[in-house]
């Protein structure tokens, strides 16, 4: 019987095809062949198989019990409904479509889990004005000004951020959204129509965030709608240097989370002493309310860069112990973020791009694996397994795929097909070098990438 083999950029075609959607230069811009047709209505592709694929198998270790190497071979996944089905070796017997990876690794797809798409600049005019010495009060005294303007057009940017995430290996993300007095439920309502019209090939959760302060700007009936209107998290923003006062602060934003059963990401910015005590009173708070435990983020959390280590060993065993996690951008400059101890006391661990470009900060880049590289220079992790493990900041719960005992735990049969291919021989070589992207899957749906 003849192999029925795809191409891959036939299958990128089939991809776009499937979501309604031209994702590509080129793609969608003609009409389709008979075979194309034909291939659409088989399932639009739901079903397949991704031969030659390239996974990790094991470490290999010098006399001195070092890795000084990443195994790898190459596999058959069996993709259908979104799940990988089978894993599987040598030439595969099948009646499906096959489509052929030659050789690309396979690693864990990535998640962009702090950003602001609500406001950006991105897909329009470049945009970089300056705001040296502005302090959080002063950008919010900016914002009050600027974010008519930005609501115009707000849906459209989100909608080419979320482009960007694809293209850089995110297929979800943690997006803030501003609540406040000015743009009231307006960024919300903007936000949630760019995700709808994505949501067949992004994932995603949504953070109510008080920019402006819960209290400062008298922002909390706005946030119980909110709450109301699909978000999973209540945020919150600095209690003291904004807010004024860090027990009432928190306390509103622990209050709206329990009533609409929903999680906390808060930003925080503050140093200390002020900074260490609203991570001291959250961890209070968390303990006493066991729905929030493991459903409660710091975001940013720049105290934690500034404590003395025995304070630090102290709180972060107590994160970990209720599953407070910590979502860093990974700053570079004077604030070192501690991510070994918060690692080591098992404290979840996140990163995302904050702004891509907009009034706060020009420089994002939507690329996850770069956070990952960031990780790995900062903290010194040049050998080859610190490389291995620096990418679990940027994939879903931390997954690598090997275990620090070199056993591959990812990808597995029952695994949701979510995952990136990329031009490299390991995921260490892949965290130093930043491959494209060459292939990102959404639930087994190509959703960026040219693969051919």
């Amino acid at each position: 019987m003849e192999e029925n083999i795809i191409s891959r950029k036939k299958f990128l075609g089939l991809g776009a095809a499937a979501t309604g959607a031209a994702l590509f230069s080129g793609i969608g811009a003609t009409a389709m062949t008979q075979t194309e047709a034909e291939d659409k209505k088989n399932k639009d592709l739901k079903e397949y198989i991704l031969v030659n694929v390239r996974l990790e198998e094991g470490f290999e270790y010098n006399d001195k019990n070092e890795v000084v190497a990443t195994k790898t071979g190459l596999y058959n996944l069996h993709i259908g409904d979104g799940k990988i089905k089978n894993i599987t070796t040598g030439k595969p017997v099948t009646k499906l479509k096959t489509v052929d990876a030659k050789g690309l690794l396979m690693l864990p797809g990535l998640r962009d889990m702090h950003i602001h798409i609500d406001k950006t600049y991105y897909g329009g005019n470049w945009n970089a004005a300056p705001r040296k010495g502005y302090t959080v009060k002063d950008m919010i005294t900016l914002e009050q000004k600027i974010i008519p303007q930005l609501l115009t057009d707000s849906q459209h940017k989100a909608e080419e951020a979320i482009k960007l995430m694809q293209s850089q290996g995110s297929y979800f993300a943690r997006c803030q959204c501003n609540i406040d007095p000015v743009s009231g439920l307006k960024s919300l309502e903007h936000l949630l129509a760019a995700l709808d019209n994505n949501k067949d090939s992004f994932g995603w959760e949504i953070v109510a965030f008080p920019q402006h302060g819960i209290l400062y700007s008298q922002s909390e009936p706005l946030l119980r709608e909110a709450a109301a209107m699909g978000v999973d998290f209540i945020g919150g923003l600095d209690p003291t240097s904004v807010d004024g006062n860090m027990e009432k602060s928190l306390d509103t934003m622990f209050q709206i989370a329990i009533d609409t059963n929903k999680g906390i990401d808060i930003h925080l910015h503050e140093g200390l002493p002020s900074g260490q005590a609203a991570i001291e009173y959250i961890i209070k708070r968390t303990e006493e309310n066991k729905q929030l435990q493991g459903k409660t983020y710091i975001s940013h959390g720049f105290a934690l860069a500034k404590m003395e280590p025995k304070d630090l060993e102290k709180v972060a065993e107590q994160m970990g112990a209720l599953g407070i996690g910590v979502v860093s951008t990974i700053p570079i400059g004077r604030t070192i973020m501690p991510i070994p101890t918060l690692k080591k006391y098992g404290v979840k661990l996140m990163t995302g791009t904050d702004s891509i470009v907009d009034h706060w900060m020009p420089f994002g880049t939507c690329d996850m694996l770069e956070k990952a590289k960031l990780c790995a220079q900062l903290y010194g992790w040049t050998d080859e397994y610190s490389l291995s493990r620096a990418l679990h900041i940027a994939t879903t719960n931390e997954i690598l795929p090997l275990n620090d005992a070199g056993t591959r735990v990812w990808p597995a049969v029952g695994n949701d097909a979510n995952f990136i291919l990329v031009k490299a021989s390991c995921s260490a070589e892949a965290v130093a070098r930043l491959p494209k992207r060459e292939g990102v899957f959404f639930n087994g749906k190509m959703i960026a990438g040219e693969m051919g």
